[in-house]
């Protein structure tokens, strides 16, 4: 089967939504920014070809200057808070957490306040008030206090749950396959994954589509995909790539 074909049946959700007069709202999220890289390059190429706004979870204690220079005049990038130092506090039969509850509260409440002083005196306008928990996991117990630190968005991966003390942004379709092979999951997954999520907004699209990649780590198959998925998308009526920043003040 060919590219073409395996991006018909999000090709034919689309024109359903055209012909219904429907606009699907995406949105692009890059976790593990440090650095300037040969990749970071290749998705900025990627997005900014395509005049699709990116936001990059960056980690504070691992980033500096060189990449707010990088960034400067990335007009379609923003910058949010990964965490403190992606560091697992987990123990070895669970899941791998930064923010989970096997530090004190205030410790790790602590960590994310110097990470978004870090990251707002890094990039300034770019940085958007957004927390990315590492491995897209948080203690609940901490949602609540994320305002006092300035925090007014947090995005994880799934649908949005109904009720939550904070506002939320989440992403919905991980382009990596984590289990087994890391690399980019098959396109006809990712497709079947986009389509789907289309088909659950098409009555009552207020949460919009979050498409997870993660540029460290890409190989061919990811950014082939990615490619395409843009290729398809920026031009379509029934898509619109929106920034993070619009969706939280919208």
């Amino acid at each position: 089967m060919t590219a073409h074909d395996i991006r018909a049946p999000l090709r034919a959700e689309l024109d359903r939504w055209q012909a219904a007069g429907k606009t699907a709202r995406f949105w692009l999220r890059d976790d593990d920014a440090i650095e300037p890289t040969p990749a970071l390059e290749k998705l900025l190429g990627l997005t900014g070809a395509a005049g699709v706004p990116l936001t990059l979870a960056v980690i504070p204690a691992s980033t500096g200057e060189a990449l707010a220079t990088r960034l400067a005049d990335e007009s379609q990038v923003l910058v949010a808070l990964h965490g403190w130092s992606h560091t697992n506090h987990a123990r070895p039969d669970e899941k791998k957490q930064e923010l989970g509850a096997h530090r004190a509260a205030d410790v790790v409440l602590g960590e994310l306040r110097d990470g978004f002083e870090i990251l707002q005196q890094l990039f300034g306008r770019q940085f958007i008030p957004m927390l990315v928990p590492p491995w897209n996991r948080i203690n609940g117990a901490l949602i609540a206090d994320l305002p006092e630190l300035g925090l007014e968005t947090l995005s994880v991966y799934g649908a949005a749950k109904a009720r939550s003390p904070i506002r939320l942004l989440n992403t919905h379709v991980d382009i990596m396959n984590w289990h087994g092979i890391r690399g980019g999951r098959p396109h006809d997954e990712l497709v079947a994954d986009v389509v789907t999520e289309l088909r659950t907004r098409f009555d009552d699209d207020a949460e919009p589509i979050g498409i997870l990649t993660h540029h460290l780590v890409h190989d061919e198959t990811a950014w082939a995909f990615l490619s395409d998925l843009l290729t398809e998308t920026i031009t379509h009526p029934a898509v619109a790539w929106k920034s993070a920043a619009s969706l939280v003040d919208a």
